[in-house]
């Protein structure tokens, strides 16, 4: 009976071990995303994308040249991806009109996704990545590959910011301020 105090203490321990590596692995992804070189230009590959619509149709990243671009990484099964869409939906109704692009690029199986949308339909354009879009996030610099991601490009397609995590409505407008009007 004496040894389940250390068993729970050493338990604790871990627990606390472990939460504490995750805030600094946070911390250091948050601090090595806000300080990506500006100015980084994708290469030609990433422009030559394709992606199938949920809808029907392609959604052709060679057409998303020369104006803002906020493209968005979820899926259906990760609860902040989900928490952000109707903000994110927001944000492309109030500034399509003003040169922004949005494109949210699902990382699931096609068939959820449509399920998803036609319950929860968003009026930005969605691709289908399923694991491909994997493999792009990475290249894109979320090595870990965790969901919700968030690249923003300017209008001459250069990186402009990086988001890993949930998207917060002071994110959306600092990006609306710096590439549209400032």
């Amino acid at each position: 009976m004496t040894s389940s105090p250390t068993r729970r203490g050493l338990l604790y321990g871990g627990v606390a071990v472990a939460a504490a590596a995750a805030g600094l692995g946070g911390a250091w992804w948050r601090e090595r995303g806000s300080s990506s070189p500006k100015g980084e230009v994708l290469a030609a590959s990433f422009w030559a994308q394709r992606f199938e619509r949920p809808e029907g149709g392609e959604l052709v990243f060679s057409d998303l040249r020369g104006k803002p671009l906020l493209l968005n990484f979820w899926a259906t099964w990760c609860p902040p991806c989900v928490e952000e869409m109707p903000m994110i939906d927001r944000f492309f109704r109030e500034n399509g009109a003003n040169g922004w692009q949005v494109v949210g690029l699902a990382i699931d199986q096609p068939s959820a996704v449509r399920k998803f949308l036609q319950k929860t339909p968003v009026s930005y354009p969605t691709g289908l990545a399923g694991l491909q879009g994997t493999e792009l996030v990475k290249n894109l610099g979320n090595t870990g590959g965790g969901l919700p991601f968030t690249l923003v490009l300017n209008g001459t397609g250069e990186v402009a910011a990086r988001k890993m995590g949930k998207l917060e409505a002071a994110d959306l407008d600092a990006w609306r301020r710096e590439l549209v009007h400032g």
